[in-house]
């Protein structure tokens, strides 16, 4: 797949998150680099994204049990290897995301797992989220500035999802696409 809209320069980038007041580490990245064409919007976007991923309240292995979810189900590779190494670097089993997957079929998950990923299930479904579900939700996220947290991020990957699949945003040179096994989502295009 061909990228639809070109990255600015590593320098360019740099200079644009300088402004914004983010770290170098989120600035080189091939996602920060395309939305950068457009300083407003990827002070918005990215403003939100590291309130959600170093400012966050919301339980990490939940959340990226959701974000692997939504890269799944929406078929982005890009957010699914991004998500890969996020997840396992915070400790979370290999087994436990490939199970997000088949969820409702794995043994391997929490009853807190698949009550996110129940209600992740039914926004990706473009429904909201029932009250059956928001109750099971609501057993394990119990701080109501967590439960804000979860409907802000979800909605969030969700939107970025839609970004790097439309856009057609490159992996960093040298990932491997959907790991571990490399077997892309059945909505995976190209």
């Amino acid at each position: 797949m061909t990228l639809r809209v070109p990255m600015v320069s590593p320098e360019r980038a740099r200079e644009i998150g300088d402004t914004l007041g983010m770290p170098e580490r989120r600035t080189g990245s091939e996602a920060f680099r395309v939305v950068a064409n457009n300083p407003g919007v990827a002070r918005v976007a990215f403003s939100q994204l590291m309130q959600l991923l170093e400012n966050n309240k919301f339980d990490t292995r939940l959340r990226e049990m959701m974000i692997m979810r939504i890269g799944w189900v929406t078929g982005s590779a890009y957010e699914w290897t991004q998500h890969w190494r996020v997840a396992t670097t915070a400790g979370i089993p290999a087994e436990d995301i490939l199970a997000v997957r088949d969820w409702r079929n794995s043994d391997r998950l929490t009853p807190a797992d698949r009550a996110i990923l129940a209600a992740t299930d039914e926004c990706l479904g473009g429904k909201s989220i029932s009250d059956e579900t928001w109750a099971e939700v609501i057993k394990y996220v119990t701080d109501p500035g967590q439960q804000v947290e979860f409907v802000v991020a979800m909605g969030n990957w969700m939107s970025f999802s839609l970004l790097f699949r439309n856009l057609r945003i490159p992996l960093a040179e040298g990932l491997a696409v959907w790991p571990p096994d490399g077997m892309p989502s059945p909505n995976a295009n190209g």
